[in-house]
């Protein structure tokens, strides 16, 4: 009630403008599961009984701030400013929509009633509603009890929700993991049977489902459930994958648990450095030994994964363009798979001031995503080796710092730029000026900062030895 006091003075102006002109409206869904949870943000959620043209003309009564980007799904947002906070409004015609076996998208249909809008909904937590014009309560499928028994149910039978509509059964997890809730087993048991379902949805829509469940706080649960039930299978098979038969004395950790901590480290670490939820971050953590699957080996009494990361590097890479994820996460996420163990040897006798300067270099732009990667990527049980590994990047990290403050390290250039080279040498842009280019980089990586007619005098002395 307190959530929706304060939210009063918006919904029932909505509600009188509707009633007027003789249509229902109903804040629902998301909206509502959070008004119970005490969580409610500016943002939401309604369902009319009006078209959308007729929604349209309804708002632009409410507010000049409308938009219609959405009306082919029934959909027409608006901003309203009311007691000094912006709230973003979207209200959708009721929805009855389905999947047809053929489609990779659902077929939009518009219902008629409020029972028949909520039965359509994934989840009995998101499948209450509040009238606007009379307050009146409506849960037809127990979402009430649900949400304060924790539990992930479908208002129809799970086969029919998920036949509906198949990113559902990533919605399950999502919901899990970010609410930390526990999945009915029939819903379980439907997307075990149901699993192969998921392959008409879009890339695209499950793309932005999965990444919504890895931003979650605690992702892990979600995950699993995916693995379990085998739909993960059908979109990132790397995940189920990895997870390796343990030989008879157990010679190396379970790869897949393994990735799973390392998330959660990943996760614990990006908070205590102060970043934001970062999808780079959660998919290099969860998908960084993807490559070991491939390249296991048994050589006498050990195991081995010789180049697990080139070879997971190149594999994540195809996997998350076929995902549609954008091409700078793709190349960030590759890139820190590739480097994950460069600091591995760095405590077995230290690396000089030119190793440094070449570990930062080639992190580049990720450098902070592969201190949290190599970090979180410690999950030994040995106290003692976990300390050493802990310190020894500390370390690294010191060492880099003081580097950077002397040399500004992380603007790592050569000493002469293309068009100096190209005067001091007196030859035109081509092959050789890269060559040129490359060269001193090296030097710069290897002794550090030169005064500028020192980087000329050397420039011309590679020249002529050349």
């Amino acid at each position: 009630m307190r959530q929706l006091l304060r939210i009063a003075p918006v919904i029932d102006d909505l509600g009188r403008l509707f009633s007027e002109a003789g249509h229902e409206i109903f804040l629902v869904g998301g909206s509502v599961r959070d008004a119970l949870l005490g969580e409610l943000g500016h943002d939401l959620d309604f369902t009319t009984s009006a078209t959308p043209d007729e929604t349209h003309a309804l708002l632009k009564q409410f507010t000049p701030a409308t938009w219609d980007i959405g009306k082919d799904f029934g959909t027409i947002g608006a901003l309203k400013n009311s007691g000094g906070t912006q709230w973003q409004i979207e209200v959708t015609t009721f929805r009855a929509d389905v999947y047809r076996s053929e489609s990779r998208k659902p077929e939009v249909a518009f219902g008629d009633t409020i029972d028949g809008d909520l039965i359509r909904r994934d989840f009995t937590v998101n499948a209450m509603a509040i009238n606007v014009a009379t307050k009146a309560f409506l849960d037809p499928y127990g979402g009430l009890d649900d949400l304060a028994d924790g539990i992930i149910r479908t208002p129809s039978t799970p086969e029919i929700s998920f036949s509906d509509d198949p990113l559902r059964m990533l919605r399950a997890a999502r919901f899990a993991s970010r609410l930390g809730f526990s999945v009915a087993p029939d819903v379980v048991a439907a997307m075990k049977d149901m699993a192969d379902r998921i392959e008409i949805v879009s890339a695209e829509r499950i793309q932005t489902e999965f990444s919504g469940l890895l931003l979650t706080d605690a992702p892990r649960e979600g995950i699993d459930l995916l693995v379990r039930t085998g739909v993960a299978d059908h979109f990132i098979p790397e995940l189920s994958a990895m997870q390796l038969e343990l030989d008879e004395h157990a010679r190396h950790k379970d790869v897949y648990q393994h990735s799973l901590t390392v998330l959660d480290q990943a996760i614990e670490l990006e908070k205590a450095r102060g970043h934001q939820p970062d999808i780079v971050n959660r998919l290099a953590a969860l998908l960084h030994d993807a490559g070991k699957p491939a390249t296991r080996r048994f050589e006498g009494s050990k195991v081995t994964f010789h180049h697990h990361d080139i070879v997971g590097a190149k594999l994540i890479k195809k996997r998350l363009k076929a995902m549609t994820y954008p091409a700078a996460v793709v190349k960030s996420v590759a890139k820190l798979i590739e480097l994950h163990l460069r600091f591995h040897g760095y405590g077995d006798g230290g690396w000089s001031d030119a190793a440094v300067r070449r570990y930062v270099r080639d992190a580049g732009d990720e450098l902070e995503h592969l201190h949290i990667l190599t970090r979180a990527d410690c999950t030994t049980r040995n106290r003692q080796k976990a300390t050493r590994l802990r310190r020894s990047y500390e370390e690294l990290e010191w060492r880099i710092d003081e580097l950077a403050a002397q040399e500004e390290l992380q603007a790592l250039r050569p000493h002469l730029d293309g068009d100096e080279i190209m005067a001091v040498l007196g030859i035109r842009p081509g092959r050789e000026v890269g060559e040129a280019y490359r060269f001193l980089l090296e030097d710069r990586t290897e002794n550090g900062p030169r005064e500028h007619d020192d980087a000329v005098r050397l420039l011309k002395e590679w020249w002529a030895a050349r």
